[in-house]
């Protein structure tokens, strides 16, 4: 069973960082817009560099403890995973070649809807990721849960929304009061 739509709704990465960041971390979308500018192979290759200054005009000294690099790696790595173990290799050795001849820019990643495995993997990757950053553990919990919701609870065109309050029982316990 997989969650966040189906099977055919993938989101771009970038986009799902987003609306995380959107939600947690709303002072770091002027990073998210200028890491927009760039394909996805580009922003992990300056996001997972160590120790260097960046052309983003900073180093990693400087976005440590900050959600986006967190996000947007964990995620990379999670649609890296489930593509190489849905992939035909010969197939994706083809469309490097390809796109090397014609010099085009890779589209972006995407994340497939997921299985709870897979989410549980995610969330438990967030919550190492940013205890390594530094986060204190509810702010990296927050970080977590976010991301899930994102993943679970939109689809690719829908802002993330919070779950509609439960009804109230009504007195004597029948059917919710309306």
């Amino acid at each position: 069973m997989t969650f966040g739509g189906s099977e055919a709704a993938r989101r771009p990465v970038r986009d799902i960082v987003r609306a995380v960041v959107t939600e947690v971390s709303p002072d770091e979308l002027p990073l998210v817009e200028g890491l927009s500018g760039f394909d996805d192979a580009v922003v992990v290759r300056r996001l997972s560099r160590r120790g260097r200054r960046e052309t983003l005009g900073f180093g990693m000294a400087e976005i440590a403890g900050l959600v986006t690099p967190v996000v947007w790696l964990v995620l990379d790595e999670m649609a890296h995973r489930i593509g190489e173990k849905a992939a035909d290799g010969a197939f994706d050795g083809l469309k490097v070649l390809v796109r090397k001849v014609f010099r085009r820019k890779s589209g972006p990643v995407e994340i497939p809807p997921l299985t709870r495995d897979q989410l549980d993997e995610v969330h438990r990757l967030i919550l190492e990721s940013t205890g390594k950053q530094g986060f204190p553990p509810g702010q990296a919990a927050a970080v977590a849960d976010a991301v899930l919701r994102e993943l679970v609870l939109t689809g690719p065109d829908e802002p993330a929304a919070p779950l509609p309050p439960s009804p109230e029982p009504a007195p004597g316990g029948g059917a919710p009061a309306e």
